[in-house]
């Protein structure tokens, strides 16, 4: 029963309750292949050094074969179910976002959703390239805003080196393969920036941009295709874009960035990163990088830090942390959570 004395209070002071979509779990999934920068050296004219000095990356997992986004996605789903402990049954609805699906069709979402047993709610894939994740995000903010559903599975998940040029070293050595996931629970909050969950969002796409980062190919165009990636073009944007979406999330509860105790930025390259933070006036002590480790895994990359920084003990109840991400379309966005 609702409680009289609470509503009437709540009325008399003007408190507007919210219900807010509050982060239970999170999970990830990386392929068994480590590749370390040294095995390009053997094919192309880079070195270990090159590739560190300007992407910060080390190594990146990939896929093997026959192993496919679903895959990855369904391993890092039960890791996030695990880690919110709750069963797959109790999951309302199921969000992948991804740009390397199994098929054309049906979605990777489904798939998933058939691999967890999921007999109930619905399932759909989002497709924003390496900013898909914060669209997921924000989608399932909306969903469980409105009452539609109360728990949501929102997974990133990738399986890029099936789509690079290994020809070309400024592209082939800064993708990876992986899947991260989270579970969102309705939760009712007091309306303020002091409650727990997504507190706000911000998205955006410029068209116009298309050409610095696409893929060659598709289907009604007959061919498959590679990446392709204008590398100036897309630091100079991603620097720029991912301060101002960031801010902008931040003004719209009243933060800023000497509120957020933690950034978890799409893991693209360690010179956007840091840029990045450095415009934003923050330190890279408040920033998870896994980029070192996994390389750029697209709408995966911001679920897999999110795991890591929590299996690490980075996050404490309570604490706001922002997650930015640019990709191809151009899109970019962001997500404030409070932890």
């Amino acid at each position: 029963m609702p409680d009289a004395g609470a509503a009437a209070h709540r009325q008399t002071t003007g408190e507007t309750r919210q219900i807010r979509a509050v982060l239970k779990g999170v999970g990830h999934y990386l392929p068994e292949r480590v590749v370390p920068n040294s095995e390009f050296e053997a094919s192309l004219e880079t070195s270990d050094e090159w590739i560190r000095s300007r992407s910060g990356i080390e190594r990146r997992h990939f896929a093997a074969e026959g192993q496919t986004t679903a895959d990855l996605a369904s391993r890092a789903a039960r890791a996030a179910l695990a880690d919110a402990g709750i069963e797959a049954t109790e999951i309302d609805a199921l969000i992948v976002a991804t740009s390397t699906p199994d098929l054309t069709f049906p979605s990777v979402a489904t798939m998933v959703q058939a691999e967890l047993g999921l007999l109930t709610g619905f399932a759909f894939d989002i497709q924003a390239v390496c900013a898909g994740f914060v669209f997921a995000m924000a989608n399932a903010d909306a969903l469980i805003r409105a009452g539609t559903a109360r728990r949501i599975l929102v997974i990133g998940a990738e399986t890029f080196s099936r789509i690079l040029d290994f020809e070309d070293r400024a592209t082939c050595v800064l993708f990876g393969d992986g899947a991260g996931a989270v579970v969102l629970e309705a939760e009712e909050g007091a309306g303020t920036s002091a409650d727990r969950g997504i507190l706000a969002t911000d998205l955006h796409s410029d068209g116009r941009h298309r050409d610095i980062l696409y893929v060659n190919g598709g289907t009604s165009t007959g061919t498959s295709g590679v990446l392709k990636m204008q590398g100036r073009e897309v630091f100079r944007h991603a620097v720029e874009k991912l301060a101002a979406t960031a801010h902008s999330a931040l003004d719209k509860v009243g933060l800023t960035s000497a509120d957020v105790a933690w950034i978890v930025p799409h893991q693209a390259n360690s010179r956007i990163i840091e840029a990045t933070a450095k415009k934003m006036g923050l330190g890279m002590d408040r920033v998870i990088l896994t980029v070192q480790d996994h390389g750029n895994t697209s709408a995966a990359s911001i679920p897999l830090a999110l795991s890591v920084g929590a299996s690490q003990g980075r996050f404490k109840p309570g604490d706001l942390v922002v997650m930015e991400a640019i990709g191809g379309g151009l899109a970019w966005g962001s997500v404030v959570l409070r932890w």
